[in-house]
């Protein structure tokens, strides 16, 4: 994919368009945008919660791939929906830091490097980057289709070399089974998780159940003795003046 990069002027062009490092800023939705502007406008979106607004920014047939998910959402409907959840998972304080954007020659691709940040601090591992194929409707843009990628919170650094090794040579050493997996790995996943559904997850929710309740306990807890120890330091500060 070609990609072309001009200065923050305007003046002089590289390989690649590249956007300043920004947090989203206010705008409306303005006709013929380009698709920084768009992009722009759709993180300011999430990081407004505002559910709504994102969806004048989905293609009625939107195609929306989070490789952290193992199916794809398919459909304005669900991908509004998956949206949703996404902003309410990041609360009040969470929002979208988007370090770059870049676009293609024919102006209707777009890719984003991004992280997340609570309260102007970022959050360990959320790093990611999403690519974005936009279509016209009218005179505006919208997401056709998105492929996001986050980054993983485990790091096998040299231990990934040697597991690829030992993979590719199992690969050679039996290439007709190796043909066969790939042919049937929808099918092998679909099983898997028809496995973890019937066997694993009756027994795995009612611990990630217990877990959860008693992290609230603690959190309420630990507020509580916060709480107790600002007001006996207001206290004594109160009684030595």
């Amino acid at each position: 994919m070609l990609l072309h990069m001009k200065s923050g002027n305007g003046k002089q062009r590289y390989n690649v368009r590249i956007m300043s490092s920004m947090m989203i800023c206010d705008s409306d939705i303005t006709p013929d945008p380009t698709p920084s502007e768009m992009i722009k406008e759709f993180y300011k979106c999430m990081n407004e919660k505002n559910v709504k607004r994102l969806e004048n920014y989905l293609a009625k047939d939107c195609f929306f791939e989070d490789y952290s998910f193992p199916k794809p959402f398919s459909g304005k409907k669900e991908v509004s929906r998956f949206l949703k959840q996404l902003t309410a998972g990041m609360g009040p304080n969470v929002e979208f830091r988007v370090s770059h954007i870049y676009e293609g020659d024919d102006d209707l691709i777009a890719g984003v490097n991004w992280h997340l940040e609570w309260k102007n601090k970022q959050v360990p591992f959320t790093r990611g980057c999403s690519l974005y194929r936009l279509t016209r409707e009218g005179e505006r843009l919208t997401i056709r289709n998105a492929q996001v990628f986050v980054e993983s919170p485990i790091k096998p650094g040299d231990l990934f070399l040697v597991l690829l090794k030992i993979v590719t040579s199992l690969f050679d050493a039996f290439p007709e089974a190796t043909e066969w997996f790939f042919r049937s790995q929808k099918m092998i996943v679909q099983v898997l998780l028809k496995i973890y559904s019937m066997f694993l997850v009756p027994f795995i929710s009612p611990i990630v159940s217990f877990y959860v309740n008693l992290g609230k306990v603690i959190v309420q807890f630990v507020s509580i003795a916060l709480k107790i120890l600002e007001w006996c330091y207001r206290f004594f500060t109160t009684t030595e003046n």
